[in-house]
């Protein structure tokens, strides 16, 4: 197998491939469920979800099963926000990127009559991440960018790579929490004494209403679809090996799903969670509140910081009581459990070289999701179906980041993918 398989074939899938030489095509390489994982996922998610029940509002549990269904997704169908990146910085490959312009058509879709009316189930209304254009998005999105690539996973597919298994990713989930706690603290300078443009919709400070936004959105993701083909054929680009799966409705649990099945669940399940609890998936700010309640805890006068300005009760309340937290948790216990339905958990190879750049990645993760009011989830995939163009220009600049992270991630003896190499 190719060198450029981007960390979703594993040693162990390629010694079921020469164990399953029997089995049809598209099932080689698929493992046995492993069973006591299975049920030890499933008994700690039912104690949480009881937990959240008893302790927390209606929301919170809900919450939970939206994001076990959202791990589920990511680590069921290998849907990567860097690896898609990755892919079309390094050998012009788009097949990834066109299931995001896929995502984000249906999310629009979804999220423009909610937005438009309001449409929640508990009341709270529904509001979008429509986030400030200025200096701080721009740096921001930029860290991050390299970030994700040295760090093997952005915010999402950090938590799916724990949930899966990976062990360095542990190592950049906790950087990324320090990251975040710093640029929490850091935010005022950012974005109140360094230049910036009020915030942008497409929909409410164009006149174009979100009827015409969502038009202009579709566009936009058809034009985008368009330029990935071109390169790609100006690139002569690989295409993606298909990953082992099975047939049938055995396929829901075991296997892996197209990328463009993964793309409309992500967007229904974003869209659920915005009816929810009246914003968008998002996945860092509670990273900076768990680094916020521990530097407290020692004593730092979190409370003055800008970033908690009007909520600074969420850092006396439990970490429970916080909607990205339960999200967090459902998308880690998601992925465990799709991992372990495909016989695939197991705790990876550390080296020095990756830990280090886990470090960094997770540092430069943190601090510029901060500094960019969000991640791929909550900047790119939330700001862009919630028609900010503040979402447009992270995604660019992300990408801008992700062409440097090429020469650097040789110098961390991770491998850059070339033309040559296979696909996963």
């Amino acid at each position: 197998m190719g060198k450029g398989c981007f960390g979703v074939a594993t040693s162990a899938n390629v010694q079921s491939t020469q164990n399953a030489k029997s089995l049809p095509e598209h099932q080689k390489g698929l493992k046995a469920p492993q069973m006591p994982l299975i049920i030890g996922g499933l008994i700690v998610a039912a104690i949480l979800l009881v937990y959240l029940i008893m302790t927390q509002k209606s929301m919170q549990p809900i919450l939970l099963i939206l994001g076990l269904l959202l791990g589920y997704t990511l680590f069921h169908a290998r849907f990567g926000f860097t690896s898609a990146f990755r892919r079309l910085a390094s050998v012009g490959n788009g097949q990834a990127l066109r299931a995001h312009m896929l995502m984000l058509a249906v999310a629009v879709s979804l999220f423009a009559p909610i937005l438009a009316y309001g449409i929640s189930f508990f009341g709270t209304g529904a509001t979008g991440y429509v986030s400030p254009v200025g200096v701080s998005l721009v740096v921001g999105a930029f860290m991050f960018g390299i970030g994700m690539q040295l760090g093997g996973g952005c915010a999402s597919g950090t938590l799916y790579a724990v949930g899966g298994g990976r062990s360095v990713a542990f190592v950049t989930l906790l950087f990324f929490i320090i990251g975040s706690t710093i640029g929490a603290a850091h935010l005022s300078f950012w974005t109140e004494d360094l230049p910036s443009f009020a915030p942008i919709s497409l929909a409410t400070s164009t006149g174009l209403g979100y009827g015409g936004a969502w038009l202009v959105s579709i566009i936009l993701f058809g034009f985008i679809a368009w330029i990935t083909l071109v390169v790609e054929r100006k690139r002569k680009a690989p295409k993606m090996a298909p990953l082992p799966t099975t047939t049938g409705w055995k396929r829901i649990f075991r296997g892996s799903w197209p990328l463009f099945a993964a793309a409309i669940v992500l967007a229904v399940l974003n869209a659920l969670t915005l009816m929810t609890r009246g914003t968008p998936w998002g996945i860092t700010s509670a990273f900076a509140l768990w680094g916020s309640k521990v530097a407290q805890f020692f004593g730092m006068d979190v409370a003055s910081w800008g970033f908690w300005q009007g909520n600074a009760q969420a850092l006396e309340a439990s970490i429970f009581a916080d909607s990205t937290t339960i999200l967090n948790f459902g998308v880690i216990l998601g992925a465990f459990l799709a991992s372990a339905a495909g016989g695939l958990f197991k705790f990876s190879k550390v080296t020095l070289g990756n830990v280090l750049a886990s470090i960094i990645g997770g540092l430069l993760m943190g601090y510029g999701s901060r500094l960019a009011f969000g991640c791929n989830v909550g900047a790119y995939f939330g700001g862009i179906a919630s028609f900010s163009v503040h979402g447009y220009v992270w995604g660019i600049l992300a990408l801008a980041g992700t062409f440097v992270a090429l020469y650097l991630r040789p110098l961390f003896g991770l491998s850059v993918p070339k033309s040559k190499d296979s696909f996963c």
